[in-house]
């Protein structure tokens, strides 16, 4: 079997001090939303320093850009992502995509404060992107990212053991499995009742109604729904 690059690939970034915040599907995975993915997503200081890291990181990784644009903090700044595939023996042509700027999502200044610092096997602590603002980042309008948001949700709310106020907001407002959002509002119907203007269906969840929650969904889902705090 073919072992996974991922350990190698953050381990170089590790190595070189790159200041980057994994984040895509490879965070989801360490979140516990996702399964095995062949690609790892990053958002990136953009500074001298640390385009210099990078740029060392890759060509350990023999990465060599994909598409276009080119790496520069020009094209970076202006939010466009910059796409490379590792050609180094082993690695099996493993792509990652660099960003800095994130539709949706606040500044990266911001995303890097909110990092949490998560333990992977082989490489040591890797910093990632808070799953409040990998959420954010992956409501888009693709339908292949919804359910990726219910299942982040889900395996936050199993995983949290100390159910703060910050925690139980973000889960009303982002939730997007009905029958969870009906016991969340059961639970915390408070809080739902003092959301529910900023995310209307919560009010089918404090009825307990998880038919129509599901309804909701699919038309908040359609609209590609941001919903207010």
């Amino acid at each position: 079997m073919t072992s996974s690059p991922i350990p190698r690939v953050l381990g170089t970034f590790q190595k070189h001090r790159v200041k980057a915040l994994l984040m895509g599907g490879q965070a989801c995975i360490l979140y516990g939303g996702a399964e095995f993915r062949r690609n790892l997503d990053c958002a990136i200081a953009v500074d001298d320093q640390s385009l210099a890291r990078l740029r060392a990181a890759l060509a350990d990784l023999q990465a060599e850009p994909i598409y276009f644009p080119k790496l520069s903090p020009a094209v970076l700044v202006a939010g466009h992502a910059c796409h490379f595939r590792c050609l180094a023996p082993g690695l099996h042509e493993f792509r990652i995509d660099v960003m800095h700027r994130l539709r949706g999502a606040a500044p990266f200044v911001e995303l890097w404060r909110r990092r949490k610092r998560v333990a992977v096997a082989g490489v040591g602590v890797v910093p990632v992107m808070a799953i409040e603002d990998l959420v954010v980042v992956k409501k888009t309008q693709r339908d292949k990212d919804w359910p990726m948001v219910r299942r982040l949700i889900e395996a936050d709310v199993v995983r949290t053991h100390r159910r703060t106020g910050s925690k139980v907001r973000f889960w009303l407002r982002e939730c997007r499995t009905p029958e969870l959002l009906v016991e969340l509002a059961g639970r915390h119907g408070a809080v739902a009742r003092r959301l529910r203007r900023g995310r209307p269906l919560l009010r089918s969840a404090i009825a307990g109604d998880a038919q129509a929650v599901e309804r909701e969904l699919r038309v908040e889902g359609g609209r590609g729904a941001r919903p207010r705090s």
